[in-house]
């Protein structure tokens, strides 16, 4: 998971940005203050401090504030005709107040260099500052607004061609104008070879990072960046259509538990060996939400053994997970029978074990130790032991999912915890005596909570389950995994209730993970109101409680279009070589262009 995270946890810079007045009222006051701390150091000062404060704001008001102001709303106006995307109103004056920023802390410095050599320097900083943001903000275009490099480098002139064009005419109305011509004939030719220089040196460093991407997985750097944005400002599924690209058609399982009544089918629990994921909206990050809404019943999708590899490409591959289901449910076989539910553990292994009918339902937890998901391969061995072992048709395995810290590793072949998996199922007894069973349901979408406490679309959901006089409370939170902990605070809450055994789990949904700390599970906040929102949903699911009967269900998915496991380990291997060779390259490239313009621009002679 952690992979992913990083990737998500890049929603802060986008999501969080000013208001547009407040950006513009930012680049007002910055440009005003620095113009005044300028002209306290000059050397020239000609007036009283007051005067120099009032002179000095108003003059870099005028040639550095104003144009940034008119560049912000140039810039979006700009993009937009040039059939870009992402930059509204709101980033492109941020990215002007961020830019303008930057040249006021060079102008400054430029100051205080003023001030300790006696030499007055404003034109060559401004000029070298104008340089580094015309960069700057040819990179921003470049990598987030889906254009050509030609198109960005031509944008990006706008912001320092308007704070040059405002130099010149001030100094034109203000003083001796006998000289403007040379002094313009500098401005250009300094100023067009150095952007040049340090442009070139963007372009140069782009391409590199962009080859390995292009090569290894057939999608470019940019359009992957662009598109990213994209979703999280204006929840574009765009991206899909690029990870069609590198997709891979896997075929996995989906398992089951229906339970009926007279009038039908009342409550349906699903395991699908498919991840929610990569983020926000986007493949099957949402699946727990979409899959359920398909049916007309109460539904639980909790979080089958599966990892990143298994994350859908599209929304739309969700419509095969629901059609084998319904596939599935066409020939489950119903009695009335089911075995209470008991623990058993191994080490850090924890499972909770019921039988309905021909099946057995295991809900796998490390808790309170903190893992990830269980791979595949790893749920495949659960399920076939457990079968063997029990001589059942279904084995239902789940992933509780329900203890988690920023470090948690997944449950791979090899791993310490598949062993323990293995030797806690051996310890199953299959000869569990069976009675007549009634569930009860409740769901609630916890709306006074959202995806800032972790809780996704459907909230929380619950099934309680009494099988002779035991009540086992099964609670699904539609969340990206729970924080260490948290799982025993709920139980320990609800331990005076009307219930004997209770299992908290999570979906894993994945459309929490656009915030900015990257993951997102439940209980980093508000745990005093999600343990309220259980106990109410226990009390009235044991109101809702009724006779029925129960079958399970064990359907292939095929041709599911995923990340695949190559591709997912290869988009990681890509990434993490990229920023080795970025940690290199940027510096040696960037800071190298910038000594030659700063060389050009300060000791060129013109």
């Amino acid at each position: 998971m952690s992979s992913m995270s990083s990737v998500a946890g890049l929603s802060k810079y986008i999501t969080t940005l000013p208001k547009t007045k407040f950006s513009i009222v930012g680049m007002i006051v910055i440009s005003f203050i620095t113009g005044a701390l300028y002209f306290i150091l000059d050397i020239t000062t000609l007036y009283g401090l007051p005067e120099e404060i009032l002179y000095g704001g108003l003059y870099t008001l005028l040639i550095i504030g104003v144009p940034s102001i008119m560049s912000g709303a140039l810039n979006q106006q700009v993009i937009s005709i040039l059939d870009g995307i992402n930059l509204k109103i709101k980033h492109s004056m941020f990215l002007s107040a961020l830019s303008m920023t930057i040249l006021c802390f060079i102008v400054l410095i430029g100051g205080i260099i003023t001030r300790l050599i006696n030499i007055d320097i404003f034109l060559n900083t401004l000029l070298f500052g104008c340089v580094i943001i015309y960069g700057f903000n040819t990179l921003v275009f470049w990598t987030t607004s889906n254009v050509r490099f030609s198109k960005a480098v031509t944008t990006g002139l706008i912001q320092p061609v308007l704070i040059l064009a405002m130099y010149i005419l001030i100094t034109f109305l203000v003083t001796d104008t006998s000289f403007m011509g040379s002094v313009i004939l500098q401005i250009t030719i300094k100023a067009m070879i150095a952007g040049i220089i340090f442009v070139l040196a963007i372009y140069a460093f782009i391409t590199i990072i962009a080859s390995p991407f292009k090569k290894n997985l057939g999608i470019g750097v940019l359009d992957l960046l662009s598109l990213f944005i994209a979703h999280m400002n204006e929840g574009s599924n765009s991206l899909e259509g690029l990870f069609e690209n590198m997709g891979e058609a896997i075929d996995t399982v989906v398992t089951f538990v229906s339970f009926k009544t007279e009038q039908g089918i009342k409550a349906l629990f699903i395991s699908p060996s498919v991840h929610p994921g990569p983020l926000g909206d986007l493949g099957g990050s949402n699946m727990p939400t979409i899959l359920a809404n398909k049916f007309d019943f109460f539904t639980m999708v909790a979080h089958g053994p599966s990892t990143h590899d298994f994350n859908p490409i599209a929304v739309s591959e969700i419509d095969k997970i629901e059609n084998s289901v319904k596939r599935g449910l066409k020939r489950v076989k119903y009695s009335s029978k089911a075995s209470k539910f008991i623990r058993y553990t191994e080490e850090k292994a924890n499972i909770g074990v019921q039988f309905f009918n021909d099946g057995m339902v295991i809900l796998s937890t490390f808790a309170p130790e903190a893992v990830d998901d269980i791979e595949f391969g790893v749920g495949l061995t659960m399920m076939a032991q457990s079968r063997s072992k029990c001589g059942v048709e279904d084995s239902i395995i789940v992933d509780c999912h329900n203890s988690f810290t920023p470090e948690s590793g997944e449950v791979l072949p090899g791993n310490a915890e598949v062993f323990q998996l293995i030797d806690v199922i051996d310890k199953i007894n299959p000869l569990q005596e069976k009675y007549d069973i009634k569930i009860g349901c409740y769901e609630n979408n916890m709306g006074d909570l959202n995806k800032q406490e972790g809780i996704g679309d459907s909230g929380i959901k619950t099934m309680v389950i009494e099988v002779d006089n035991q009540r086992t409370a099964y609670v699904l939170f539609d969340s990206n995994n729970m924080e260490i902990g948290f799982r025993q605070e709920i139980i320990d809450a609800v331990s005076d209730m009307e219930i004997d055994e209770i299992e908290v789990m999570t979906t894993d949904t994945h459309t929490v993970n656009t915030l900015s700390r990257g993951y997102n599970p439940i209980g980093i906040a508000k745990r005093a109101e999600i343990i309220e929102y259980v106990k109410i949903s226990i009390a009235e699911s044991i109101k809702d409680l009724e006779k029925v009967e129960v079958g399970t269900g064990t359907e292939k998915i095929l041709n599911l279009n995923t990340f695949g496991p190559k591709n997912s380990t290869e988009l990681i291997s890509t990434i993490s070589s990229v920023v080795a060779v970025s940690k290199i390259i940027a510096p040696v490239l960037l800071i190298t262009s910038l000594i030659i313009a700063f060389i050009w621009i300060f000791f060129g002679g013109l």
